[in-house]
């Protein structure tokens, strides 16, 4: 079963988080882009969380990253 995305706004760190799965201290970091961070699988090396840094000063001057990464979004069965 594809783990289902959560999406979690830390008001008080202005990161927005996306997430697969809860982060453990195995995954790798790396920056995608300016202040965009994705943690990996260390095997797989699939992109499992995203920290997009400073969301709402982005959102406010729109300036949303772009971010390099493949997507294939489905429904959730049930």
């Amino acid at each position: 079963m594809e783990a289902k995305l959560k999406l979690h706004y830390d008001k008080i760190g202005d990161i927005l988080y996306i997430s697969k799965c809860p982060p453990y201290p195995e995954q790798e970091s790396e920056e995608l882009s300016d202040e965009v961070i994705a943690r990996l699988n260390p095997v797989t090396r699939d992109v499992e969380n995203l920290e997009i840094l400073f969301f709402s000063a982005r959102l406010l001057r729109g300036d949303l990253p772009d971010l390099p990464i493949h997507a294939e979004l489905k429904l959730a069965a049930g």
